[in-house]
């Protein structure tokens, strides 16, 4: 006989209904999360890589980068929010609707901080990997370091760690050209 789980799964019905009161709220695996808001230290790096990345597609107009508060429904359990992520041009019709993403982006972009350090790196990343992320990058502030995790055919694989203090440079396949200096972002 098989056991029950005593508590249901939340979907994305329940999610709807939390109230906005200013923290990040997520379902993972029909669990719910919620996060305070994000300290200066965290803003900035986020600006720093919307700036780069978005100066970038101005350019290249390979897709858009959006930012959180972007809710991604990977299933009727799983709605993240992750810091910044890319959408191809090739993918946008397909997942991106007026009220949020409806479907794995290409690249989710996530910084830690102290309350977020076991939900990004551990179930957020499972996540991204059950529901075909492309790719995902980790940005640790104390370590001034990146993880680079991307799609392989045994899933989601951590591609390299880049560090800003050895002068690393970020690339990606999924946007050719961009080359992203980790001592600017971490400055």
């Amino acid at each position: 006989m098989a056991l029950r789980d005593p508590s249901p799964k939340l979907t994305y019905e329940d999610y709807v209904l939390i109230p906005d009161d200013g923290k990040r709220h997520q379902i993972i695996d029909g669990k719910h999360y919620v996060s305070d808001t994000p300290f200066i230290r965290h803003q900035r790096i986020s600006r720093r890589l919307l700036c780069c990345i978005g100066k970038f597609l101005d350019e290249h107009p390979l897709g858009e980068i959006l930012m959180a508060p972007t809710d991604v429904i990977l299933s009727p359990h799983d709605i993240v929010q992750p810091d910044l992520l890319f959408i191809s041009n090739e993918r946008a019709s397909a997942i991106v609707t007026e009220a949020n993403i409806q479907g794995a982006p290409d690249l989710l972009i996530e910084i830690l901080s102290e309350d977020t350090r076991r939900l990004d790196e551990v179930l957020k990343r499972r996540a991204y990997k059950r529901f075909g992320v492309q790719e995902s990058w980790i940005f640790d502030p104390q370590s001034k370091t990146t993880q680079v995790w991307e799609r392989t055919t045994e899933g989601l694989r951590r591609r390299t760690l880049l560090s800003a203090d050895a002068g690393d440079v970020l690339t990606s396949p999924l946007l050719p050209g961009l080359e992203i200096p980790l001592a600017e972002i971490f400055e």
